[in-house]
């Protein structure tokens, strides 16, 4: 085998497991932090991708773009917890319900609205070149936003206050609110910070993804898989969970075929799952 073949095939694996993990963390967030399966997930990546596409259309810049998906979706995000969430919390399946119920109702406003197409917005034109093979080079650049998106919800979650704040009110609700902690806008402001970040996987991954009422799907149940095979220790769990499921199934992808690479995640899934039915990280001692 071609080392050149064989360096583009990991630089393509790392950048497809880097797009799962960018389309992963928010619903990171709010299940591990607030253990609320949000089903709608996917409706806030779409809601992001449309909100950068309507901002883009309107002669803003790209990544100017991203910052405006990213507060709509948050703003989206803090009232769906208010009006919904808020009162189901303890209820994991009527929360799962009523979340499903909501993508049911934002995909189809999302039809009325934009119709089934959508214009693209088109991929950046820049390329790495490894000996004979080519790569596009915004694929690759996910590398670096999944490693930043990272490196900031960790930040953002075990060095502020809020972020003390927020696991606090998860895990000891009631010494958090004997010590002042307001439980319920702690709550709203994690929910928003999840839909925000489903928001931006949205909208950075616009150029790759066009915006159609249905692209949440593509994302949604992977997604979620990743979650779960995370296990309690959400954030690190999720980025070995995308890097070995996503980076495994497009490597088998690459020498077999795209439907032997879902196979490959789906069983790998399954493995994991059977083997470790709380996830891979429930005898892990660190929380994040």
């Amino acid at each position: 085998m071609e080392l050149d073949y064989l360096a583009t095939v990991l630089l393509s694996s790392l950048s497809s497991a880097s797009i799962l993990l960018i389309a992963t963390i928010g619903l990171a967030v709010v299940f591990g932090l607030m253990g609320v399966i949000n089903l709608a997930h996917g409706e806030f990546l779409m809601i992001g991708a449309y909100t950068a596409l309507t901002v883009t259309q309107h002669g803003v810049p790209f990544i100017l773009a991203i910052p405006v998906a990213v507060l709509a979706t948050m703003a989206i995000g803090a009232l769906v917890e208010v009006l919904i969430i808020r009162r189901l919390y303890g209820r994991l399946f009527d929360t799962m319900l009523a979340t499903w119920g909501l993508s049911i109702a934002f995909y189809q406003l999302a039809v009325l609205i934009f119709g089934t197409v959508s214009p693209g917005i088109g991929m950046p034109q820049f390329s790495l070149r490894i000996g004979g093979y080519s790569l596009a080079g915004y694929p690759l650049l996910m590398i670096g936003v999944a490693a930043l998106t990272g490196a900031f919800v960790y930040f953002l979650m075990t060095r502020t206050v809020y972020g003390m704040k927020a696991r606090a009110a998860i895990q000891v609700p009631e010494m958090a609110q004997a010590i002042g902690i307001e439980s319920s806008r702690i709550n709203t402001l994690t929910f928003s910070i999840g839909c925000g970040l489903a928001g931006f996987a949205g909208a950075v991954l616009l150029p790759i993804v066009p915006a159609t009422p249905s692209m949440g799907f593509a994302f949604v149940v992977k997604a979620f898989l990743t979650v779960v095979v995370a296990g309690p220790v959400t954030l690190t769990g999720s980025t070995l969970a995308a890097i070995g499921l996503g980076g495994g199934a497009s490597i088998t992808a690459s020498f077999l075929t795209s439907v032997s690479g879902d196979v490959f995640f789906f069983l790998v899934t399954a493995l994991l799952l059977w083997l470790y039915p709380v996830g891979i990280t429930a005898r892990w001692q660190r929380k994040m």
